[in-house]
């Protein structure tokens, strides 16, 4: 591995659950004086996650004019509320594959629209993870009769586990449509063209940033695509088996202030 001087670092992207955010959901206590610096510096900071962006932008409200944020696993991408890209899923795909997810033993269903989200079930177990990532959301009787919003995604709450069990009913689409496992009972379903690496990549061009300019921070399936647009890719400690394995570096874990523990060293 050859050597690179992290000061040329222009564009750090971060992950939320399991990476930024602590086991509590909680910001590192100094975020903001080092993304105080970091702003000094013009070192460009994106979030980038599987929450909604409403929710994104509500976790770090201080500062959400200066963050870009990568929302719904890459399908939706803005910055100081000018959107960036848009990644939507074709509807009658979308209505195709919410038929498959009703048919998986425990699961329930996010509709994930850009305007907001949408929900069948109101049980309080399914509910209790819903209100933690998706700040606009809606109940409605079918999830199919939505159609004045464009899809972003669908996300599967799995509480049988993503990964054993509803990600093996789609497994096989992976040719024509995203299937992410992006947490323990997280499963979510997108366009192709739609993940955190295509998205990071867009910001890159637009910025003109290269691959030897980037760091990255993750710690699931999700983060992946993203693993390989920095050279600085940082797995957590709590990282996923896969991720530490495609990433350059391993900092420690969401519980140890990893991120910030690196990011400090910058500024």
């Amino acid at each position: 591995m050859y050597n690179m001087d992290i000061q040329r670092v222009k564009l750090i992207a971060v992950d939320m659950d399991g990476t930024l955010l602590n086991s509590r959901k909680e910001l590192p206590p100094d975020f903001y004086t080092v993304f105080d610096k970091l702003r000094k510096r013009n070192i460009l900071f994106a979030i980038a996650s599987g929450r909604q962006y409403y929710n994104l932008v509500s976790e770090v409200a201080p500062v959400k004019e200066d963050i870009i944020f990568i929302a719904e696993n890459g399908s939706y991408v803005a910055h100081d509320h000018k959107e960036i890209l848009v990644q939507p899923l074709n509807l009658q795909k979308a209505h195709e594959l919410i038929s498959i997810a009703r048919t998986i033993k425990d699961v329930d269903i996010i509709l994930c629209g850009k305007k907001q989200a949408y929900i069948e079930s109101d049980a309080p177990g399914f509910l209790e993870h819903v209100n933690m990532y998706y700040n606009r959301r809606v109940r409605v009787e079918d999830l199919l009769k939505v159609e004045d919003d464009e899809v972003l995604k669908i996300a599967l709450c799995d509480f049988g586990g993503s990964e054993q069990n509803s990600y093996t009913h789609f497994k096989h689409m992976e040719n024509e449509i995203q299937v992410t496992v992006s947490g323990t009972l997280w499963l979510d379903i997108a366009d192709k063209s739609a993940n955190k690496g295509i998205a990071l990549k867009a910001i890159q061009q637009m910025y003109n940033i290269g691959y030897d300019e980037t760091m990255v921070f993750g710690d699931y399936m999700n983060d992946l695509e993203m693993m390989k647009k920095g050279y600085f890719s940082y797995a957590m400690a709590n990282a996923h088996p896969e991720v530490k394995a495609a990433a350059n570096f391993i900092t420690g874990s969401n519980d140890d202030n990893g991120v910030m523990k690196v990011v400090a060293e910058m500024v």
